[in-house]
């Protein structure tokens, strides 16, 4: 059986309330019209079969029980506690793929320009590379659909283009400085996904891998990554987990199983019908002798509060950030007749000290969620002594470290959040999405010249010589925002560095995103100052 850690803000499909209505007798006489067959609810067996079919048969007008049957269940499980769900047949697929690490279509990635599906990047190797299809193509028509200049979401174009693996979908591409249509018709092929978004040698010693979930793939993912990061030198490393929500707990364990010995206790689980299960290190990993630091913030939840905790309570390495989210429990699927999956909470799971990390969800699913914003409101993000922790929850780790259950994973180095170059400016600019927007166009019209530049480092030098931020105010002014020159220089370094990053993303996928954000992340400066000290 495989557990399924699930992600903190997993799917959650809509609830709604049955209300049964039986009988009312407000004033009124009811005639029985049919007494001779009376429908008798036999409570002992089935209340929710019996109640049902009594509908079914008896009331007014006609229903459709297999309708009220999908939103039935919903209602229950919301009874149980935040992460036990549903999933209709229908939706089984697409909730899994990002798991599975894989889904079938034609292998590109794209954003819309003013009404036009520009290619960003395509999947190396995948059908559109292989057609020749290459970034800065727009799209324009799909299957004789017209696409360009007309109002449609990005659901409704992926819906387009992705299909069975095998079938075949026609695209009309339009190339900047090339005459005219291009027709391209594209066998659609399985399409991988990656769960690990970078990793990359951030100085001569130290790595760092960015992991987005825990997939079927991460492990492997990780791996690979390790291998090529201690080929180019490698000592010490870096695995961030902010905004990680979770997936399966294997992967999490698997990597792990890297920074321990033989029979080091990782995690266990535990349950009212599941018996007590340790997961211990089996094998002596690949980063023994890696010094580690793992980052967490407050969507750091499930998978990835195991790999913290793991690391945490066997005095491993050092984590860095802010408190994780606080889910501590297992759900694990169970596939119905129709191909209906119910992810059922079995069990919860306990860090190597014993403690369960799961924040408490006895007022409702929704103040459960809302605890987020409660800690900011709160200013928990800014000071790390607005956390209250009860003693009863207190635990100690082997080297004599005081830890906490009841609330997620409390970091070992506080960092709060960075607000410096934060302004009313740089707010309304980001609100309306108008960094990403220029950072697309610019890269779109200067393709040419940047695609000799080959790291991040190489665009970022190059973008610094062109008056990045005087061409972007005067894009924000065009779109209604005028500029404010003093908030604009307090928030001058932010928006160059985001600019930058977004037009390197658009040339080199996130090798050239993360290297250009780390100037302006202090969680990173932070992590790597702690590591420099090991």
């Amino acid at each position: 059986m495989r557990f399924n850690f699930g992600k903190a803000g997993s799917y959650t499909p809509l609830v709604i309330a049955l209300v049964f209505i039986l009988g009312m007798l407000i004033g009124v006489n009811l005639v029985n019209v049919e007494t001779r067959r009376p429908f008798v609810i036999q409570t002992e067996q089935d209340k929710i079969s019996n109640i049902l079919n009594f509908v079914d048969e008896k009331y007014v007008d006609p229903v459709n029980i297999d309708e009220i049957v999908e939103k039935t269940i919903p209602a229950i499980l919301d009874n149980l506690d935040p992460h036990s769900v549903y999933i209709p047949s229908e939706d089984v697929q697409e909730v899994s793929e990002p798991l599975e690490g894989r889904f079938d279509g034609i292998g590109v990635q794209f954003n819309k320009l003013q009404d036009t599906v520009v290619i960003i990047q395509t999947i190396p190797g995948g059908p559109s590379e292989q057609k020749g299809i290459m970034p800065g193509d727009r799209i324009v028509e799909i299957n004789d659909t017209v696409v360009a200049g007309v109002e449609m979401d990005d659901e409704d174009i992926v819906s387009r283009l992705r299909g069975p693996r095998g079938t075949e979908v026609n695209v009309g591409i339009v190339r900047p400085n090339f005459p005219g249509k291009i027709e391209f018709t594209i066998e659609r092929d399985e399409i991988p996904l990656y769960s690990i978004d970078v990793s990359y040698m951030i100085n001569d010693e130290t790595g760092y891998i960015k992991i987005s979930q825990f997939a079927q793939t991460t492990f492997q993912e990780y791996v690979e990554a390790v291998e090529k990061l201690k080929e180019e030198g490698m000592q010490k490393l870096i695995i961030d987990l902010r905004g990680n929500s979770g997936g399966y707990m294997d992967a999490a364990t698997n990597i792990a199983d890297q920074f321990f010995g033989d029979e080091e206790l990782i995690v266990y689980t535990e349950g009212r019908s599941v018996p007590r299960t340790d997961v211990h290190a089996p094998s002596r990993g690949v980063n023994l002798d890696t010094e580690v630091a793992v980052i967490i913030d407050e969507w750091s939840a499930s998978a990835s509060e195991i790999l913290a905790g793991a690391i945490q309570d066997n005095d491993r390495g050092t984590i860095v950030g802010r408190r994780s989210f606080g889910k501590g429990l297992v759900q694990s699927p169970t596939t119905l007749s129709d191909g209906s999956v119910l992810r059922l909470t079995v069990a919860r799971y306990y860090t190597p000290t014993g403690r369960s990390i799961q924040k408490p969800y006895d007022e409702g699913v929704e103040e459960y969620f809302r605890d987020i914003e409660s800690r900011f409101l709160e200013g928990e993000y800014d000071r790390p002594d607005e956390i209250e922790f009860h003693d009863s929850l207190k635990y100690e780790t082997p080297e004599g470290k005081t830890v906490y259950g009841g609330g997620g994973i409390m970091p070992d180095i506080f960092v709060p959040q960075d607000t410096t170059g934060m302004s009313d400016y740089f707010a309304d600019v980001t609100r309306q999405g108008l960094i990403y927007r220029f950072a697309l166009d610019y890269a779109d019209r200067h393709r040419e010249n940047l695609r000799e530049y080959e790291t991040a480092k190489e665009i970022s030098n190059y973008l610094d010589a062109q008056n990045l931020v005087n061409q972007f105010v005067s894009f924000a002014q065009e779109e209604g925002i005028e500029p404010r020159e003093d908030e604009i220089k307090k928030s001058e370094k932010v928006i160059r560095t985001q600019l930058k990053a977004y037009i390197a993303r658009t040339l080199i996928d996130n090798k050239g995103f993360y290297p250009i954000m780390e100037e302006i992340d202090k969680t990173i400066q932070e992590t790597i100052r702690v590591l420099s000290e090991k």
